[in-house]
């Protein structure tokens, strides 16, 4: 397929970008920074006409695009002014969305975030593992503008039945040179209980990209994409004890097991991550007491 990624030089859409290209599929990056190069489109989606007008066709590279996957965003609460974050995501996400309907793509995959889920956890998640089936609780204006691109999108493929978006809930984007720093995390649970310690290594990231769109049927999913395991060496049944007393466990958890759940993912899109920090710190073992 000829597919558009927006966003394709941040820190997931590389690995994207890098996925596609290796399964044949010709890429288009569609981004504000970037390196001049066959794939590099410079492009403000924040300008309706510019995205609407990439998309139908760029004079010497297409004449139209198969499938649409969005990255590109403000990427994290604290990076702008709230009010900047809400206008250049929001604004961004619904002309990628509404350019897609105009030209008739049918198929677009895009990034929603963990932080529906309710991030930083000052209030006790409902239940651990989280899931998708309890409704967002969004804490910051980055957070709004996702759970909203998701309710946008429901109404969306509401209106044209054939379209089909996946929403990705991706956690903390990982590459391998972060790994490094992941042992630091033990001295203390509560460093990284803000997304109940999970990530997902940005290689595993794009291949949820890619069962998204191979998978994708019409209407709207949504999915949480996280690697399996914690960032911890102590056992996750330890840490919701310790750091989330009061809240159910509705799972028995594997001894690394992820406390955000990927069962959907793995069920529905065949999802199974491929890589860990614990690949490249083999050593690592739980901690015992004196």
């Amino acid at each position: 397929m000829r597919i558009a990624v927006t966003g394709g030089s941040g820190k997931l859409g590389r690995s994207v970008v890098r996925r596609l290209v290796q399964d044949g599929h010709d890429v288009l990056n569609l981004d504000r920074v970037g390196t001049r190069g066959p794939g590099y489109v410079n492009v403000d989606l924040r300008n309706y006409g510019q995205v609407l007008d990439v998309i139908l066709g760029l004079d010497d590279r297409h004449n139209g695009i198969d499938a649409i996957v969005h990255l590109a965003a403000i990427p994290a609460p604290g990076l702008a002014p709230d009010a900047a974050i809400f206008e250049n995501n929001m604004l961004s996400t619904y002309n990628v969305f509404q350019a897609a309907r105009r030209a008739g793509i049918t198929k677009v995959v895009y990034a929603s975030s963990e932080t529906v889920l309710g991030l930083p956890f000052d209030v006790e998640p409902p239940y651990i593992p989280v899931d998708e089936e309890y409704a967002a609780r969004p804490e910051s204006t980055y957070s709004l503008v996702k759970h909203l691109e998701e309710q946008m999108a429901i109404q969306l493929t509401r209106w044209d039945p054939n379209l089909s978006i996946t929403a990705l809930r991706f956690s903390n984007v990982m590459d391998p040179e972060d790994y490094e720093a992941f042992p630091s995390f033990d001295s203390d649970p509560t460093l990284r209980k803000w997304n109940l310690w999970g990530y997902i290594d940005a290689r595993d990231g794009a291949l949820a990209v890619v069962q998204a769109l191979e998978q994708g049927t019409p209407g709207f999913e949504t999915f949480i994409i996280a690697a399996s395991d914690t960032v911890m060496t102590r056992s996750s049944a330890a840490l919701a004890a310790e750091v989330f007393p009061g809240v159910e466990v509705v799972k028995e958890l594997g001894e690394h097991e992820t406390m955000l759940s990927i069962d959907k993912a793995r069920k529905v899109l065949g999802f199974e991550p491929q890589h860990s920090w614990r690949d490249v710190h083999p050593n690592r073992t739980t901690p015992t007491e004196d």
